[in-house]
């Protein structure tokens, strides 16, 4: 059986929207500790819809692939529906991830939020902490 879909292997070989956007409105880098992942994404944001979208990661074929397909699920879409987007959202696009790769789909959430928190703080724009619950713990930061 294969471990990985046709679609986790087609962002891996053919990654979508890779890359940097210089002057950036939002930027957010997560990283797993454990498994040495680390993700960039950068938005650009017009009238509070994602107009443009690059990201960058450091990881196994299951982060960038990951990373690909948020990237291309969050395109075009206001910061309202950006926000929701969950790790599952992004599994299930990608037809699955084998559950010791699910991290990988989790850190692509929270890149996303983190680059939309980033936006929001450079523009001064109130939020809602809650907007961000994959923001809201510190598990990369717990001593072992």
């Amino acid at each position: 059986m294969a471990l990985y879909s046709e679609k986790v292997m087609d962002h891996f070989r053919n990654p979508r929207n890779v890359g940097v956007i210089e002057n950036a409105d939002g930027i957010g880098e997560v990283g797993n500790a454990k498994c040495g992942d680390i993700m960039k994404i950068y938005l650009k944001i017009d009238d509070d819809i994602v107009t443009d979208v690059k990201f960058e990661t450091f990881g196994c074929g299951s982060a960038i692939a990951s990373s690909s397909m948020a990237t291309e699920l969050i395109k075009g879409q206001p910061l309202s529906e950006v926000l929701k987007l969950t790790n599952k959202a992004v599994t299930e696009a990608l037809d699955g991830l084998p559950a010791h790769k699910l991290h990988c789909s989790v850190l692509a959430e929270e890149a996303i939020q983190s680059a939309v928190k980033d936006y929001y703080d450079k523009n001064g724009i109130a939020y809602d902490p809650a907007q961000f619950p994959s923001l809201d713990h510190d598990h990369d930061h717990e001593e072992e």
